[in-house]
């Protein structure tokens, strides 16, 4: 298997935190856009491209009153694009964030924010099956704690349980399913180790393993072979975004390969389309935070 990459996108001062769609025959990569890792002007750009070579920036989200963060996509049961993310709130005096959620039915039109699940929780990601929505939202402080979520519109959310797991400081997340339902979470921790979770529905009892090593921005899907492909950062020596292995039944982590990264880097889309994977990422390795598109060869 061979890896191509490039950059594709470095105008603002720090490009940062991607997610990855194909919809309408069409890649679609979000992004935060902001004056550094973390300040008040934190906006989403929009690219598009129709061979994952070639992008033009569509459209770009804004919030007045919050610093977006985060953005990932999700295609609705009913056909929709769906963006959401996570505004930090300037104004903090009732709660410090606020998931949002925006619908499109093309890419190019946006609808005006949805405030979207429970004040200060941060709904990290949302998968679907057989049309329906379960999500993973995390405690923006104390205590902490993970929740799960259905949900059938990606409007509005149910919380399934008080909370889904309890400990370190658990965060971000990926989610799969396997055929029958069964739901897999690949879960970030401070500074513990990640955890690798299984879930039958209605996915109130989950059982967690530790998969051996720290992790950052988890993202992941299945190959046609089963095997499960992991893009996540990696903190042990230099601080990495790489590819790796998850070992379905033990949850242990295998590292596989380095993407071109380091420092300030992480948190990947990925889309599995025909014999290629398209995974876009950011890195700080040449200096100014850039997004970067990989796309691996099957």
């Amino acid at each position: 298997m061979g890896i191509q990459h490039q950059c594709i996108w470095q105008q603002a001062a720090h490009n940062a935190f991607t997610d990855l769609i194909h919809f309408h025959r069409t890649f679609w990569c979000v992004f935060r856009e902001g004056s550094a890792h973390i300040s008040p002007d934190g906006q989403f750009r929009i690219l598009r491209s129709v061979d994952g070579v070639h992008w033009l920036s569509t459209a770009v989200i804004q919030l007045p009153d919050a610093d977006l963060r985060d953005a990932k996509f999700s295609i609705l049961p009913d056909g929709r694009l769906m963006l959401y993310g996570a505004g930090a709130l300037h104004d903090r005096s009732q709660q410090s964030h606020q998931s949002y959620a925006w619908f499109s039915d093309d890419g190019l039109h946006w609808s005006e924010a949805v405030p979207v699940g429970e004040p200060n929780i941060w709904i990290w990601r949302l998968s679907w099956h057989q049309q329906q929505g379960l999500a993973i939202g995390y405690k923006c402080g104390k205590p902490h704690f993970i929740r799960a979520y259905h949900t059938s519109n990606g409007s509005d959310y149910q919380p399934i349980s008080p909370d889904c797991y309890r400990g370190s400081y658990a965060n971000e997340s990926g989610l799969l399913f396997e055929p029958d339902g069964t739901a897999l979470c690949l879960l970030r921790r401070d500074p513990d180790h990640g955890l690798y979770g299984r879930a039958r529905p209605p996915y109130q009892q989950w059982d967690w393993r530790d998969i051996g090593c720290r992790i950052g921005g988890p993202e992941w899907l299945e190959l046609p072979d089963g095997r499960l492909l992991a893009c996540v950062r990696l903190y042990d020596n230099q601080v990495r975004t790489s590819l790796c292995w998850i070992d379905r039944h033990s949850g242990q982590l295998t590292e596989w390969q380095t993407l071109p990264s380091g420092g300030d880097c992480s948190y990947a889309g990925m889309v599995l389309q025909g014999s290629k994977v398209y995974i876009s990422y950011y890195s700080s390795h040449e200096g100014q935070s850039r997004i970067y598109l990989a796309i691996l060869k099957l």
